[in-house]
């Protein structure tokens, strides 16, 4: 076959098999521009970390002047783009306006990612310097780009935050929607295959490990089968809880209190108080009491779940 004859299937191809063609319609948001956005964002809020050459303090404001005209700019860009699609009345203006918005937020931002790097540097005693945290830790560069976008997305900017988003997930493999309430000193230790659904909500001092799923149960569907949009689907986890690896917590009326602990591959679709810890025991899942000063969840013995013991099966 003959590229002509390829290219003339394809335009056949476009004609007849539509819903994946974007043709004649608004210009959407560059996926390659949108990267350089959330890299060049990387080294604003996070100056002298990623430069390929040392930065000064003298240097500092030429740097940051020059590096924030041109987020300015790009930022501008692709938000009117993403208005446009949305179909908002005066979307330059729009896009000018929330564009400041956004970049007026960054100094605040930037005292809450610190939080993120103190919670990794305390809570991994492999890590060796704060240095290392910020040009070497997923958590880093994913939690980041998630606060960033979460801004827009409060201000209603379809398209671009998740866009921002799944920079970080391409990168890390760890998936946070835009919408996801994050408190501070949020840590996700190695990151690979935590999913952060759209309603969720995480305290503060929340730990996460490897394989973390914050998800739904199931979806609400209209008299046409579709999902509906915009209601409470994700659990929402307490301040100080640590979640260790590819636990599973499903459903907008989960809840996991505060001070709790919740073990490797629990799967939990119901709500947990304070201060308890959610096990595996022999093949249930068992909730007792956190004990004073526990950090760690203990392997457990084997066995059916003793009511003596303050245990309670889910």
């Amino acid at each position: 076959m003959h590229l002509e004859d390829i290219k003339q299937a394809l335009l056949d191809s476009y004609r007849r098999d539509g819903g994946i063609n974007h043709l004649d319609g608004v210009n959407l948001p560059s996926q390659v521009s949108v990267n350089q956005l959330a890299a060049d964002c990387m080294h604003l809020l996070f100056p002298g970390y990623f430069e390929e050459t040392g930065l000064t303090e003298r240097a500092l404001p030429a740097h940051v002047g020059r590096l924030l005209g041109e987020i300015d700019r790009r930022l501008t860009a692709e938000i009117e783009k993403c208005l446009r699609f949305a179909k908002v009345a005066n979307p330059a203006a729009q896009a000018r306006d929330r564009a400041t918005a956004v970049l007026g937020e960054l100094p605040a931002l930037r005292k809450l990612i610190q939080t993120d790097v103190v919670a990794a540097y305390r809570g991994d005693p492999a890590a060796r310097s704060v240095e290392e945290i910020i040009v070497a830790y997923p958590c880093v560069l994913v939690i980041s780009l998630q606060r960033l976008a979460h801004v827009l997305y409060h201000l209603g900017v379809p398209l671009l935050p998740r866009m921002l988003t799944e920079f970080g997930h391409e990168r890390t493999g760890c998936d946070i929607h835009p919408g996801a309430r994050l408190g501070s000193h949020f840590f996700i230790d190695h990151g690979t295959g935590v999913v952060i659904g759209e309603t969720a909500t995480v305290g503060a001092h929340v730990k996460l490990y490897q394989g973390v799923t914050l998800g739904a149960k199931s979806f609400e569907v209209d008299s046409e089968g579709q999902p509906v949009k915009g209601v409470k689907r994700h659990p929402d986890i307490g301040d100080h809880v640590t979640i260790y690896a590819h636990a599973t917590i499903l459903g907008g009326d989960t809840s996991v209190g505060a001070n709790s602990i919740v073990g490797s591959n629990v799967w939990l679709m119901k709500s947990i108080p304070a201060d308890s810890v959610a096990l595996f025991k022999g093949d249930s899942v068992v909730v007792r009491s956190r004990r004073k000063h526990e950090n760690l969840v203990g392997h457990g013995s084997p066995g059916s779940p003793d009511a003596s013991s303050g245990e309670w099966q889910i």
